[in-house]
């Protein structure tokens, strides 16, 4: 099951928004909130307004670099998730969104596009998971932290957190679980009774030993203060680009915030989770 579509961008654009879709989660897209641009955005007036192009489908300008061969060279932010180059042409008639290389086959625009876009937009959404309600997995100083958007039902989340098992055990990762309830009429209501229960990571673990079993009991009622924090959550995911759960966060070698949509597959695990 997956989130709703939001609509699709131009197809000048549409390569770099492209995502993998796996897991299950069922909600409706909220407005897109602004929190995630970065700030190191220039003045409108200092663009060439050829850019006002792939502004409206959702390229959203945040530096200027030096580009060869005449060109004026743009680092920008698409659909508030994806960093991207552009480069105008010298006449400012015209533009290209994507990766330009030199003899060596070197990205011009990997470097400055890292500092000015990738690099502050990544600090900014890390502090925003830690600041959401989330339910602790693993050591409280493991030199790791995962984030997972995660539901109670969600059979994938389950994979994912029995799979992260040596990892967490040993140690050397700690996941971070920020609930969501979207799969099933009594989601809310299992999240609550993790994030409301006087040890939320031992009721998180309760809901995962007995999963086969129907995992924890709900609640009979949710209070406003814990509505609040799920519907947060469940924003949160979405501005994250995350269409289904479990969404998955961490840190690469570089401190870059990089996502996976689903149970990671194979080799793919050693990456979030880092060395056994």
């Amino acid at each position: 099951m997956l989130l709703k579509s939001p609509p699709a961008l131009g197809p000048l654009l549409a390569a770099a928004l492209l995502m993998g879709l796996a897991g299950c989660s069922q909600a409706q897209s909220p407005k897109a909130p602004d929190a995630a641009k970065p700030a190191a955005a220039a003045k409108a007036g200092d663009y060439p307004a050829v850019l006002k192009g792939i502004q409206k489908h959702g390229f959203e300008v945040v530096g200027e670099f030096d580009a060869p061969g005449g060109l004026r060279g743009f680092a920008g932010v698409v659909g508030g998730q994806q960093p991207a180059a552009a480069y105008v042409t010298p006449d400012g008639k015209h533009v290209v969104v994507g990766s330009l290389f030199d003899a060596n086959g070197e990205d011009v625009g990997a470097a400055p596009l890292e500092k000015l876009a990738a690099k502050p937009m990544s600090e900014k959404m890390w502090n925003k998971l830690d600041a959401s309600a989330w339910v602790r997995d693993g050591r409280a100083d493991a030199p790791r932290v995962v984030y997972t958007f995660s539901d109670a039902n969600c059979p994938y989340c389950h994979r994912f957190w029995d799979a992260a098992r040596p990892w967490v055990d040993s140690g050397k990762v700690q996941l971070r679980h920020i609930m969501v309830g979207v799969i099933r009429e009594d989601s809310p209501a299992k999240a609550a009774a993790i994030l409301t229960a006087p040890n939320p990571s031992a009721a998180l673990l309760e809901n995962e030993h007995n999963f086969d079993k129907g995992g924890i009991k709900p609640v009979a009622k949710l209070t406003p203060e814990v509505a609040n924090k799920l519907d947060a959550n469940q924003e949160l995911m979405i501005e994250m680009g995350f269409q289904g759960t479990p969404g998955i966060l961490f840190k690469d070698d570089k401190g870059m915030l990089q996502r996976r949509s689903g149970m990671p597959q194979g080799q793919d695990m050693d990456l979030v989770m880092g060395k056994r």
